[in-house]
Formats: structure tokens, sequence, C-alpha cells
């Protein structure tokens, strides 16, 4: 292939440039769906990564129901009980904390927000990895009072990013005196906005807040990510036995660590990519027979300019790389399109989720080629085609 040959394929492409940018489309849109689809999943799987590290990676929930939808047998709220037994007989265990939560009003002067209320006992910030950007955290000797600490958006919301601590803000029908603000974590796909919160001791919050001594949560951490499945096969046994399971009966909770939460969205973003990624490759072999199709329609229309170039001394190795170089031009012209069409696509979508934009240039130069061999595959029966003609019967041609 030389620059002549090259130069009167662009000529070509360029006399028609409707039927040019048509005939790309199935490229277009194949390049662009799969550059797009690992793109964000690359953003999303940082960001999950990202949050994972932020959250803890040696943390382990164990909530009330059982595994199966709707729960096994008895699914009563944990109690006290339940959370000591596993702080003091699970080996491989760095701290516990029971954890409950509930959505209210929040208001300070005026202003109002709806947040997420927690309460914990003072280890939950441990176990979570919240530390103060501004005052302290409440400590175990403050379990009974009406103390509180706040995550940034809801400092921004009741004091308009003013100092927060030392006011005393009203939740529901209580109030309680801000001692601290949570150093901020930003927002994640799995847990949202995760400075959009109050948390406050978790007996002032069942007394005021929920009327009850309800347990929801059981946060555990445990001392290593090596320590993870032991500890959750610990608590496991625990909690059957304090929970009063027999040996015959499902277990009327759950016991799952980070991970798996994690595992499962990027399973079912595996299957997302699984599914659009054939829907790119049926797009990619239909745009490679629009580009066949365009090719032999290309050859009938100059069949008499074929038939001039090898009656003038023209080899058919010529005519045969003229429309093999225009049918790969028409594919990476395509897959160039595409991948820009893919990376804008993936910027907007990172951006409105949170995530960073990390397109793969090996995915990127991967497509160029993939879409020039499609462009060669496909045009090969046209152009060998053109290279057999009879130049005599394609001077006759009308």
């Amino acid at each position: 292939m030389n620059w002549t040959t090259i130069r009167l394929a662009l000529r070509e492409l360029r006399a028609n440039k409707l039927r040019t940018f048509l005939t790309c489309l199935g490229m277009i849109i194949g390049v662009g769906s799969v550059i797009a689809l690992v793109t964000i999943g690359s953003g999303v799987t940082a960001q999950i990564t990202s949050t994972l590290e932020s959250i803890g990676n040696n943390l382990i929930f164990a909530f009330p129901g059982g595994p199966d939808a709707g729960g096994r047998g008895n699914s009563s709220p944990f109690d006290r009980q339940d959370v000591e037994i596993v702080r003091n007989t699970v080996p491989g265990v760095l701290d516990v904390s029971p954890s409950s939560q509930s959505q209210s009003e929040v208001t300070f002067e005026g202003y109002t927000a709806t947040t997420s209320i927690e309460g914990g006992e003072a280890s939950i910030f441990r176990i979570e990895l919240w530390e103060a950007a501004e005052g302290r955290l409440f400590t175990a000797a403050e379990e009974g009072r009406s103390v509180c600490v706040v995550g940034k958006t809801v400092r921004d919301k009741l004091f308009a990013g003013g100092p927060a601590v030392g006011k005393r803000i009203r939740i529901g029908r209580m109030s309680c005196d801000v001692i601290g603000v949570l150093k901020s974590k930003g927002t994640s796909m799995i847990t949202g906005d995760q400075d959009d919160r109050v948390m406050m001791p978790i007996r002032i919050f069942q007394r005021r807040i929920l009327g009850n001594n309800a347990i929801f949560t059981v946060e555990i951490s445990a001392v290593s990510r090596d320590d993870v499945p032991r500890v959750i096969e610990g608590v496991r046994a625990a909690l059957r036995q304090s929970r009063g399971v027999g040996l015959d009966t499902g277990d009327n909770f759950t016991v799952r660590d980070l991970q798996g939460f994690v595992q499962e969205a990027q399973n079912i973003f595996g299957f997302i990519t699984l599914f659009v990624s054939a829907v790119a490759f049926i797009s990619l072999i239909v745009g490679g027979i629009g580009i066949m199709n365009i090719m032999l329609v290309s050859v009938t229309e100059r069949t008499r300019e074929i038939g001039i170039r090898l009656a003038i001394g023209a080899q058919e190795r010529d005519v045969l790389m003229q429309f093999l170089t225009e049918a790969a031009i028409l594919s990476m012209l395509g897959g160039l399109i595409g991948i820009l069409l893919g990376l804008s696509i993936a910027a907007v979508a990172v951006g409105a989720m949170g995530a960073p934009f990390l397109p793969s240039i090996g995915v990127i130069v991967g497509a160029t080629l993939f879409s020039a061999m499609f462009g060669l595959s496909f045009g090969f029966f046209p152009a060998r085609k053109a290279a057999k003609m009879n130049p005599i019967d394609a001077l006759r041609y009308e």
C-alpha cells in the first residue's frame, strides 16, 4: 500500500460523504459501545475499590433475616446478648458495634435536612474508619448522653458551611449537642453520599429515636483481611447459639463481608458488559456486511474505471489493494469515530456517577485494529471481484 492508493481511496470516499458515513454507522455503534462500557467499567471498579478502602477491607455485617428471599424462620432484631457473644467468643475479631439506622428530619434555626441517623457504640468509628475533621468523636463514656457527630453534607445544609461544633440541633422530637464533624468520604455507587449522616450513641438513639432496644445490624471488623472468612463462620456459629437456632433450621440472620456486596455489583456489571459486548459484536458484523454491500455497489459503479486501469497495465493486485484500502479506511474511520463517541459517553457517565475517567489505551488500540480487520475481511470479496474482472468486458459495461 502506498500514498497514491490511500489518496485515491480517500477521494472516492469524499465524493460520497453521506454514503460513507452511513456505511461506517455499524462500526461506530459497535466500537463506541465497547469503548464506553469498558471505560465506564474501569471507572466503576476503581470507585468500588476506593469505597472499599474508605469503609474498611475487614468489615463484616450481620443483620436479621435469613439469606433466602424473605428470610427464614424468626427474623427478629438482634439484642445486646447477640452483640456480646460475638464480641467475647469469636476469635479474630478486632472491634464490634451494634448499629441501627433511621431517616429523620434534622433542624437548626430554620434550616432543615432529611438525613440518615445512625446509632452505634464508640467503636463504630474505628470499624467504619471515621475520623473527626472538626471537634471530636463521642466516647464509650458518653453512650447515654445526647451528643452527636454530623457529616459534612449535614454540616453544609444546616450551618451553611459554618462552624457546627457546640451547636444544638433537633432530630425529630429530641435535641442533641454537636461535638464533632466527620472527615468527608464523598459519594459512591455503593453507599451513596457517605457524608449525609448524623451519628450518635446507640443507647440514646434507641431510647429517643426508635423507642425500643432493637439492633438492626452488628458491625464487626476482623484483625486482618485473611481472618475475614474465619470470622464470618465464627459469627454465624455464635449467633446461631445466641438466637437458639436448631441444627436442622436455617439461619434467621445473614452474615456478609463488604466484599460480598462489591462482588454482587461487579457480577451485575459483568453480565451487562457481556450482554452489551454481544450486541456490539452483532453491530460490528452488520457494519461489516454494510461495508461489503457498499463496496459491491462501488465496484459495479466503477466497472469501466476498473477496465481502463486493467487495460493500461494495472495488475490485479493493484486493483485488489485499491478496494481493500477503501474498505479498511471505511472501517477504521468508523472505529475512530466510535472511539471518540464511546469516550465522550463514558466521560459523561462516570462524571454523573462521580467515578474516575480511566480510558484504556490497550482497548482503544485493540478496537482500532479490530475494526480494520473487520473492514479487510468483509471488503476482500468485493475487492477480489474487481481484481478478477475481464478488461474487455469491463470496458463494454454500460
